[in-house]
């Protein structure tokens, strides 16, 4: 199996990544945090023009018909500036959903609409709801359009999580595949979060100062960061080879995007603490760009799926014989 990215792979992540550099990611993010959604969705809107809304949806309703690979290429890049908003929901989720349930909203997605989704027990919660055209509810097999209630708080001052209720139903599909492309959407963003984490340490542990050293000179730093890029190293494989096995419909793909997922998830997370230790205190306030990044981590690690549901589906597949 081959998991090096192929030239326009990256350099769909290199517009992706041009775009959102440009965009004051940080302003951006803390103005949704507010309730100010009017920056994040101009981003939005322009990632909609470069195809991004639309990856999984298929060209008959204005979309690019592409796949797991790119969703991940895309999502990881995402991930890297923090977008604020039902990232996941809109790009994996809803298109899943809707090819069976309700083709004709697809065209909305690609053009830049954005969607949410709830799908209890593990996503019990829909993702800025107030803020989207269109709420989804998952009961079981059924697919319903909802409507946002109850608000509920999150680490990540960016993520508004809401009870929804079901208010007309669209049709009946299976969840799996759509939960999976979820996990591993999750996953991807994961992996960028945690290397723009990994990033921003090393090049400040370049910059600060202590007993006349910058900090980056100790030895100890050297080894909490390599220990990170290591981390995320290791994670990449699984997660391309989860998105390569969702592509080709293997029989191991629900194993495979479980594997990823944790694996992006602890990288991440060990880059989140990392970040923390080496910055000190200051990485963690809300006027230090960084805490955005960490709570955002932090809020991922257990969305769509937590680490414990996801090890236990990967052990459930060895057990089984589903190994290869």
């Amino acid at each position: 199996m081959r998991f090096a990215l192929d030239e326009s792979h990256e350099d769909f992540a290199s517009s992706i990544d041009a775009l959102l550099t440009k965009s004051d990611m940080p302003t951006v993010i803390r103005a949704w945090n507010t309730g100010d959604t009017e920056p994040g969705l101009t981003v939005w809107q322009r990632l909609a023009e470069t195809g991004v809304n639309g990856l999984l949806v298929s060209e008959e309703h204005d979309g690019l018909g592409a796949d797991a690979v790119d969703l991940v290429v895309a999502l990881e890049q995402l991930g890297r500036h923090a977008v604020p908003g039902p990232v996941v929901e809109t790009v994996a989720v809803a298109p899943a959903l809707l090819s069976a349930v309700a083709p004709e909203r697809l065209a909305a997605l690609a053009s830049g609409s954005l969607a949410t989704v709830a799908a209890a027990p593990h996503t019990p919660f829909a993702v800025d709801a107030d803020s989207v055209d269109l709420v989804l509810n998952v009961d079981g097999d059924t697919v319903s359009a909802a409507t946002a209630g109850e608000q509920h708080s999150s680490v990540d001052l960016a993520r508004r999580l809401f009870e929804v209720s079901s208010a007309e139903t669209l049709g009946s599909t299976s969840f799996e595949a759509a939960f999976d492309l979820g996990a591993l959407a999750t996953a991807a963003q994961l992996q960028g979060l945690g290397r723009t984490l990994l990033d921003t340490s090393v090049e400040y542990v370049q910059q600060r100062k202590q007993f006349g050293r910058v900090i980056g000179s100790f030895q100890a730093i050297k080894h909490h960061l390599a220990d990170v890029a290591v981390a995320l190293e290791m994670a990449r494989p699984l997660l391309h080879g989860a998105a390569l096995a969702v592509r080709d419909g293997l029989p191991t793909a629900s194993r495979d995007v479980s594997a990823a997922k944790v694996a992006c998830g602890d990288a991440a997370y060990l880059a989140a603490r990392t970040a923390l230790q080496v910055h000190g205190a200051i990485g963690y306030t809300q006027e230090y760009d960084l805490s955005l990044w960490i709570t955002k981590t932090r809020a991922l690690v257990t969305a769509w799926g937590t680490p414990d549901f996801h090890r236990s589906r990967v052990v459930a597949a060895l057990e089984s014989g589903v190994a290869s």
